[in-house]
């Protein structure tokens, strides 16, 4: 250490650093002045060794000033530390050290930040001082140092748990393995915090589970049985936390204990404290995701339900009770706005995004009962009911103001077990259907958005109903109940009604083409009183409608309602404002829907797609000159407009198309390599396109082709599935166009399918499809080439053929299945097994000339498959793989 001593601090630089930290802390500082000075002085080489000193010495300085010397300490660590002169990281180290055991908490827990910090810059092996300091210190039974040393040694539990459980020169053992056996002394310690801090770092554990941990399981389950009632409630809420992430991690641990786990976890459920009550409710569905025997659950549902639906009802600081009283004048703050994400269009079958149908901000006690509740009549089904209703019933029954949370949390806790107890509710739907409706009108906004969401949990059963008076009159009321709603004054209300709007659309569909005057305009009305936030889901909701009613939208009446507020809308947004996103995706939506009836309001919406494209390239490489930030986001939400332009005009973009630059631009854009979603967006349009005007790609149609080429021969195929699939998708819809113009990169893509279809349970399904029919497309127009390589590929292709469904690509795929067969009838044999699956999985070819094509290629195997051979090939299929086959006359 005596190296580092000959650091001293200047009086002046002390002074000056010290006096731009009071005025960094102060309110009503000018940031970017305090910005520049810091700037100016992050330049001397001994800048942090002032931060340090000031943290751990300046005892002259305010707590406040030496606490913001170590903040800004910790940011310049975080880059600048690795390129520090040796002794001046030594000097930092050395001094943070004492500060562990500092008199004031403030600073020990800066300290313990700073320390944390430098381990995941350069783990512990390194600094040999430290963990000495910290047993020192946790062994001193002097509070301030067991407290500064468990700070941070819960901090470095954290964010690094693994450093301490990695070999260390110089220590025979793992870290952890000798810090266990203090941690556990401390769970007995008469200090709350030293209960807190210690019983935490255990738990960063669970996941890892040491080989340490693994063998003193009993001692900390035994010292989690023993905090189990403490008198702090952040110590409660973290054994809690243990008993869940154990029954996530590896339930058997708790399997001997587990009766005396459920009745713990019931009653710290009704715990005084929201935060340990909350911890508390995650263990059931915890449980019921951990294949435990449901039995020892099943005993306590009577003690259980009424616990969860005692806690659905709001809580008197629940934030929601505040936001609920804003009137729709109220504009919507910045911070109002939820991050949106726009997910790239995707050609396929399944694609990986799931959609998050909650409306949740904050997670507390009301919103995990809810879902415990959901989760539990997922796994018990009708049985929770006749514990559930009556209390339900109870509820629904009181009528006066003061019991308004009660009859709200009622109506929640139908909507929450609507899917999993719906054969038990089904006799009562329609009742239960008809007591709620007239709650949408209640005088309490949150009643009035909870029937929403709760009526739209039961749109399937609403919907089956039309067919008959009763129930046709049902889904009327439902339907106009939700469109009153939708213009109420209340934000929260309009939010509801909308999503529930767009969940009943989706179910209805085209059933709901008799209504769609009314809806247009109340959804338009909406449309021109909503603030920004729910302007949102208004959008979502026209789109959804579009893509549930279809062409039934293209009728003069329903466009002259629909089409003037968004052309407004249209125009009054620049091309940089980020509103324009949810528009975007509402016309790709409708221009889908209308199709050639979307020509009218075409030109201008293709041309502005094309000058976003344009202007945010440049923005890419030159913000300046572009006048706006890059944000691709714009270019993906074009990309897909044009899409569903493509999709929806057909050949009649092809006007468009042509004199436009948009050839060279989505070029760009499928080479754009920093951007996967951009890629993936772009190679939809591209297959888009080639469907409809080919000729238009076609002196760029070898680069097209290797730039899709290249995204199928990738190391990282996995992370960017999505991309790949559709790239392969538009390499067949070029191929079926182009023909034989594809050859020259026919192998080069069979190479890259080939071990995608032989490794078809570790991929997404959709890339299996769609690998399976582009091969079979290339096959089909040049069947010269590819039928050379055939037994390569033909069981795999055969399996991944006869998983597909059967549409007009899958035809594609057994044209070229045909020709490979008729150019090398050998190449097919040892796989003729496979081949008959995949034709017996269609279950009808509906092309009268591909029919007879797969006649002729059985018959041709029959007579070349002589002495038995083809009677062997047929007893090794199933029954109803044969009966299939007898359709084709073998």
């Amino acid at each position: 250490m005596a190296a580092t001593a000959s650091w001293q601090p200047q009086e002046e630089g002390f002074n000056s650093i010290c006096a731009l930290l009071q005025h960094q802390i102060s309110p009503s500082s000018d940031k970017s002045q305090i910005w520049q000075q810091l700037q100016h002085f992050s330049h001397f080489p001994d800048f942090n060794n002032y931060l340090v000193f000031i943290l751990a010495r300046a005892e002259g300085q305010s707590v406040e000033v030496r606490q913001a010397a170590g903040l800004l300490l910790k940011n310049n660590l975080r880059t600048a530390f690795n390129s520090m002169t040796p002794a001046y990281q030594l000097y930092i180290k050395s001094e943070l050290l004492p500060c562990l055991g500092a008199a004031d908490r403030h600073i020990r827990s800066t300290a313990g930040t700073i320390i944390t910090v430098l381990v995941q810059l350069g783990g512990v092996s390194g600094w040999p001082e430290l963990l000495q300091t910290l047993a020192n210190c946790l062994e001193s039974n002097d509070l301030n140092h067991m407290e500064g040393a468990m700070d941070a040694l819960s901090k470095i539990c954290e964010d690094v748990p693994q450093v301490l459980d990695s070999d260390v020169p110089g220590l025979v053992e793992h870290p952890i393995n000798l810090f266990l056996p203090k941690l556990f002394q401390f769970f007995q310690s008469p200090h709350a915090s030293l209960r807190k801090l210690s019983l935490g770092s255990v738990n960063q554990y669970i996941m890892l589970m040491p080989a340490a941990l693994f063998a003193s399981m009993d001692q900390y389950l035994q010292g989690l049985f023993v905090l189990a009632h403490d008198s702090a409630a952040e110590v409660r809420k973290l054994v809690c936390a243990a008993f869940v992430q154990l029954i996530e991690v590896n339930p058997s641990f708790l399997e001997p204990h587990l009766r005396n786990v459920i009745e713990y976890m019931l009653q710290v459920n009704k715990d005084s404290d929201d935060e340990v009550a909350l911890e508390a409710c995650e263990f059931w569905s915890a449980y019921c995701d951990a294949q435990l025997p449901l039995e020892n659950l099943r005993e306590f549902l009577p003690r259980l339900i009424p616990v969860l639906l005692s806690n659905m009802a709001y809580a008197e600081d629940d934030e929601s009770l505040a936001e609920a009283e804003e009137d729709e004048s109220l504009p919507d703050r910045d911070q109002d706005l939820k991050p949106r994400f726009h997910s790239s269009r995707f050609h396929g079958s399944d694609n990986a995004e799931d959609d998050d149908d909650d409306i949740v901000n904050i997670w507390n006690l009301r919103k995990c009962s809810a879902a415990g509740l959901d989760v539990l009549s997922n796994v018990f089904g009708d049985e929770i009911l006749p514990t559930m209703m009556p209390i339900v019933q109870a509820k629904l029954s009181t009528t006066d103001d003061e019991t308004w949370k009660e009859r709200e949390a009622a109506v929640l806790a139908l909507g929450a077990v609507a899917e999993g107890c719906i054969t038990g509710l089904y006799p009562h739907l329609s009742e239960i259907v008809t007591f709620i409706i007239p709650l949408l009108d209640d005088k309490f906004p949150l009643i009035r958005s909870i029937s929403c969401w709760t009526l739209s949990r039961f749109s399937r059963f609403v919907v089956q109903g039309i067919g008959h008076q009763k129930g046709s009159e049902q889904f009327d009321k439902v339907l106009r109940g939700l469109l009153r709603r939708i213009l109420d004054t209340n934000k929260r209300v309009q939010e509801a009604a909308c999503s529930a709007f767009a969940t009943l659309e989706e179910e209805a569909a085209e059933k709901l083409a008799p209504h769609l005057e009314i809806i247009l305009q109340h959804l338009m009305c909406a449309f021109g009183k909503y603030q920004r936030r729910n302007l949102r889901i208004v959008y979502d909701a026209i789109a959804t409608l579009a893509d549930a009613v279809g062409e039934k939208l293209n009728q003069p009446t329903y466009l002259d309602i629909l089409m003037p507020p968004l052309i407004a809308k249209w125009q009054q947004l620049s091309n940089s404002d980020k509103d324009i996103f949810p528009l975007l995706e509402c016309f790709t939506s409708i221009a889908q829907a209308l199709g050639t009836g979307f020509s009218q309001f075409a030109e201008p919406v293709f041309q502005r797609c094309i000058n976003i494209i344009q202007t945010q390239q440049l923005a890419k490489i030159d913000p300046a000159s572009a006048g706006v930030q890059y944000d691709k986001e714009f270019i993906v939400c074009s990309l897909d407009l044009l899409s569903g332009l493509a999709e929806g005009l057909g050949s009649g973009i092809e006007s468009l198309v042509a004199q436009s630059s948009l050839r060279d631009l989505l070029l760009q854009c499928c080479m754009d390599d920093d951007a996967p979603d951009v890629r993936q967006s772009a190679f939809a349009l591209l297959g888009d396109l080639a469907r409809v005007c080919p000729v238009h790609l076609h002196p760029r149609l070898s680069d097209f082709l290797n730039v899709a080429a290249k995204q199928l021969n990738t190391s990282k195929l996995k992370e960017t599935v999505s991309v790949a699939n559709n790239a392969c998708w538009a390499i067949g819809e070029l191929a079926v166009k182009v023909h034989q113009e594809v050859s020259p990169i026919v192998m080069t893509v069979i190479s890259c399918l080939v071990p995608i279809l032989q490794h078809a349970e570790e991929l997404n399904k959709s890339l299996i499809e769609n690998s399976a029919i582009t091969l079979g497309r290339l096959a089909w127009v040049c069947p010269e080439i590819v039928s050379l390589h055939m037994e390569h590929f033909m069981q795999s292709w055969c399996t991944a053929l006869s998983m597909i469904r059967d549409d007009i690509e899958k035809e594609d795929a057994f044209r070229g299945l045909c020709a490979m067969v008729r150019a090398n009838p050998s190449g097919a044999l040892s796989s003729l097994v496979y081949m008959c699956k995949a034709i017996a999985s269609w279950h009808e070819i509906r092309s009268e000339d591909l029919h007879n094509e797969v006649c002729q290629v059985l018959h041709g195997y029959k007579q070349m498959l002589r002495n038995g051979a083809w009677e062997q090939c047929m007893s090794a299929l199933e029954p109803p793989v044969k009966d299939k086959l007898s359709k084709y006359q073998v």
